[in-house]
């Protein structure tokens, strides 16, 4: 009897970008319309040529958010900068309640390839990393910052290692300093500065729908997303994503706070 063959599973390292839309509920909630139009607009007319530019190609769309691939690290950084910096630069005008902003994580991994589609620990890694970018941010792992150290005209914070839902293991996080976002100067400093780490810390939890009622939770939903934007831009503070945490950490915060109460 012939043995068959195992089938060849078709793998290549990549830089891997995942980005979605800050409270997209909420902004769906409040003109479903207008946030379908806009967001289509920047898609097209920012990120979609901006990944192009740089030599980077969508994966798929998300939902509200989109995978991308690039062969080099320092391309999809620059990428997300680029269309980081195009969309607040579009948007600064608009009401902070309706104005789209994206989050982007960047990571480095060896991945499963299929011909609409891309899986493995290094997609989800920067998945989870898009998870606690800030609104408008970008993070990306330590694999990725080792290759773009010096590279890029951008300073990175050092997040530390951070747990991700998940991931078995800590993932050292690196975020692009906001003040820096913008394209390269001639004569900036290439070298990131890491800052002091941030001194205050903080997870949202979700709000429960004590209602029941299924047609509030996009409500809900909206709470925890706008309490969390609004406490990121406090001043040194670090606000992990709701849907990062992992489970234990989301119960052993609830304990200490029943506790304190």
């Amino acid at each position: 009897m012939v043995q068959e063959r195992p089938v060849r599973v078709e793998r290549r390292l990549s830089a891997i970008l995942a980005a979605d839309v800050a409270g997209y509920s909420r902004l769906m909630h409040n003109d479903e319309e207008a946030t379908h139009a806009k967001l289509t607009a920047l898609l097209a007319d920012v990120v979609v040529p901006a990944i192009a530019e740089h030599g980077g190609r969508i994966v798929k769309n998300i939902g509200d958010g989109f995978l991308a691939e690039f062969t080099s690290s320092v391309e999809a950084v620059r990428a997300a900068v680029q269309f980081q910096t195009r969309i607040k630069e579009l948007t600064i005008n608009e009401e902070e309640d309706r104005r789209i902003t994206f989050r982007v994580g960047v990571n480095i991994g060896d991945v499963i390839v299929e011909p609409h589609d891309i899986f493995g620990d290094g997609v989800n890694i920067a998945a989870r990393l898009e998870g606690i970018a800030e609104p408008g941010g970008i993070c990306i792992s330590s694999s990725a910052h080792d290759q773009v150290w010096g590279k890029i005209g951008v300073e990175f914070a050092d997040l530390g290692d951070q747990n991700l839902k998940n991931i078995t293991r800590p993932v050292r996080a690196y975020a692009v300093v906001q003040d820096g976002l913008g394209p390269t100067t001639k004569g900036s400093s290439t070298t990131p500065i890491p800052p002091p780490a941030p001194r205050l810390s903080m997870l949202v939890l979700p709000f429960a729908n004590i209602g029941g009622d299924p047609e509030q939770d996009y409500f809900v939903d909206g709470v925890t997303e706008t309490l969390t934007t609004d406490l990121s831009r406090i001043s040194g503070s670090f606000v992990i994503g709701r849907h990062t945490a992992l489970p234990t950490e989301a119960k052993r915060l609830t304990s200490n706070r029943l506790a304190a109460s």
